[in-house]
């Protein structure tokens, strides 16, 4: 979303692999790159007439997602392709050639340009009048503008919009006709740095414009094949690992300059105790970067290789006086322990209930992973007294690698089959847990809710098949079934990528494409209300079935390991349990009785009804407090 891009443009300081700069896309690269995707892809296998049409309305939704650049009579020639077009795009892309593409493109130059035009009349406007500005009401966005006038009453009210937002917490002296000049001179700088792609420089024009084709054509394949650009990668990579190297510094372009944001907690940065929040960067080894862009600013960060950096700083102090501090840091890995698992004890009879809060399935190349993190921490939670029940909190875990959603459920469960993969030619394949030893094994909820997704989804639904966990959450998780194959973690990759290979199933033959997983006891979540989820998604796989897998056949298991799978595997296989299964009548009466005599609860639920609620985790997390209530039925009801 632009909005997001415009007012989000925060980001940790960190070394940019050397890709960056070798990276250059040619039109060349585009049908090599694709031809690459289809012969991974689980479905399309070549281009198409309905990829081709696709393609372009993506191209179009990625440029103008707002729908504040172009009016419907600019986008419609390309959204209304007929057979004839579609049939010479496809020659066209066998012979290396797009001229399509670069017509659109060049429609969309001139609308940045007409753009530009208006956004300096309407800060002419903002600068004369202030906060004064006033916007007449428009018509939702969610259409093309019918007219260049309506175009312009919508690109004003963002603009409007944006402003209210930079001056809502400042006191109405401090906007000067200067300062109001820097806003201007701030949005522009970033609406610039968007379109810049769109209609850059003659050196950059070809690779930019192979990006978006290739962008566009990935995600016409379906709703999670995606093309990124390197820096993207980074950031994926490193939200992946939850570690990158740098400095350890939250930078925020703000009207007086790139300034911290954050600090890191632990890093070099923090560490130093001499640089503090608000501090406007002056320089880097040296160098000014008063003027620099954001972005600027970041390439001369990311260093040639070397460890050291020198970063020179102003600071406000409380008297008003400005002081300027420089400080030496070394680049070094940081661990993002906020975005680890985090876990809790709550007393309860005789020992504790353990709360663990897992946000993502990460694994780095050091061997770090959430897997060896839970293990860890359940035997922090047996120093505190005996495990008596335990909470799996997946409600915002967006998923990550296969390879843990297998050993995280290794962990509450004998060995046997945990996905069930299915490929392109009908392949199948079983993932399995190969570890007889139990972890833990006990009264367990694993918390959901629409947000759960991918790796997260494979977790629960396991569980839940095998019945040593119940599902607590919103009605049914997000519901992405499919597996990507990516090269984003390889960091010598020619080109960076994840594309749909297959569909992945639990130990049950269910699939949780399109229909996630079902909480057995619905405790709705703050998402619950809204439209979330691969169903709401364009170009999502359909939901189908294969075979349960409990009593594990080991089709697909090499003749020479058989022996070894006989003897060592199968002896252990976990049976489906039905203690906890024979109690969810029992659990969801007792929790519907406490949520409807609970008045936090239904306050709530009237705000979730009136969408009012943006989060329900932290201090009240009446979610977990509910999920650990169940837990202690589970408990109770197994000693009677």
């Amino acid at each position: 979303m632009l909005r997001s891009r415009l007012l989000g443009f925060l980001c940790f300081i960190s070394s940019f692999c050397c890709a960056a700069e070798r990276y250059h896309l040619k039109t060349a690269d585009v049908r090599n790159s694709m031809e690459e995707m289809f012969s991974y892809h689980v479905e399309t296998k070549e281009m198409t007439a309905p990829l081709v049409k696709r393609s372009f309305k993506i191209y179009l939704d990625q440029f103008d997602p707002q729908r504040v650049y172009m009016t419907q009579g600019e986008a419609k020639p390309f959204l209304d392709l007929n057979s004839t077009q579609i049939e010479s795009i496809i020659n066209h892309y066998y012979a290396d050639e797009y001229p399509e593409y670069a017509t659109l493109n060049k429609t969309i130059s001139q609308a940045i340009g007409r753009a530009r035009k208006w956004r300096e009349e309407l800060y002419n406007d903002f600068i004369a009048q202030g906060e004064d500005v006033k916007v007449a009401s428009v018509d939702a966005a969610n259409q093309y503008a019918s007219s260049p006038d309506q175009l312009r009453k919508r690109l004003r009210a963002q603009l409007v919009q944006l402003f209210r937002m930079e001056n809502k917490l400042k006191d109405s002296n401090y906007w000067t006709p200067e300062r109001r000049k820097k806003v201007c001179a701030l949005y522009e700088k970033r609406f610039a740095h968007y379109e810049e792609s769109y209609s850059p420089a003659k050196e950059k024009a070809e690779h930019y414009f192979s990006m978006h084709i290739l962008k566009a054509l990935a995600r016409g394949l379906d709703a999670h094949t995606s093309f990124f650009s390197p820096e993207e990668a980074l950031e994926m990579r490193s939200s992946l690992e939850k570690q990158f190297e740098g400095v350890g510094v939250v930078l925020r372009e703000g009207l007086d300059g790139i300034e911290i944001a954050d600090l890191v907690q632990g890093g070099p940065a923090d560490r130093s105790g001499k640089i503090v929040v608000g501090d406007i960067l002056m320089e880097v080894d040296g160098k000014p970067v008063v003027n620099a862009s954001y972005y600027e600013v970041l390439s001369q960060l990311k260093g040639d290789g070397r460890k050291d950096v020198m970063l020179g700083f102003k600071r406000q102090e409380k008297d008003g006086n400005e002081t300027f501090v420089k400080v030496g840091l070394k680049r070094e890995k940081i661990i993002m322990e906020n975005e680890r698992l985090m876990f809790t004890a709550e007393p309860f009879a005789d020992g504790v209930i353990g709360k663990l809060t897992l946000p993502s399935f990460y694994e780095s190349s050091d061997s770090a992973s959430c897997e060896v993190d839970i293990r860890k921490a359940l035997v922090e939670l047996k120093k505190k007294g005996k495990v008596l029940g335990l909470v799996l909190d997946l409600r915002n875990n967006l998923g990550g690698f296969l390879s843990q959603a297998v050993k995280v459920s290794g962990l509450f469960m004998t060995s046997g089959v945990v996905v069930i993969s299915k490929y392109a030619e009908g392949e199948v394949q079983y993932l399995r847990n190969l570890d007889p030893r139990i972890h833990y094994a006990g009264p367990l909820v694993i918390l959901t809710s629409k947000l759960s997704a991918s790796a997260a989804e494979i977790v629960a639904q396991a569980l839940q098949d095998y019945g040593v966990g119940i599902v607590v959450g919103d009605e049914r998780t997000y519901g992405k079934g499919t597996i990507q194959y990516q090269t984003v973690t390889d960091t010598g990759a020619a080109s960076f990528f994840k594309v749909t290979v297959g569909r992945y199933y639990t130990v049950s033959g269910r699939s949780t494409q399109i229909e996630g997983v079902k909480a057995d006891i619905v405790v709705p979540t703050a998402y619950s209300a809204y439209n979330i989820g691969e169903r709401y998604l364009e170009y999502a796989l359909k939901n189908d079935q294969v075979s349960p897998a409990y009593a594990d056949s080991l089709s697909d298991v090499p003749a020479h390991t058989q022996q070894w799978f006989q003897k060592n595997y199968l002896p252990y296989l976990q049976k489906k349990e039905s203690a906890w299964v024979q109690m969810v009548p029992s659990l969801k009466s007792n929790s519907s009785y406490r949520l409807k005599h609970d008045d936090n609860f239904k306050v709530f639920l009237q705000k979730l009804n009136q969408q009012e609620v943006e989060a329900d985790i932290g201090e009240n997390d009446l979610q977990m407090g509910e999920a650990v209530h169940i837990v202690k039925d589970m408990i109770n009801l197994k000693a009677s």
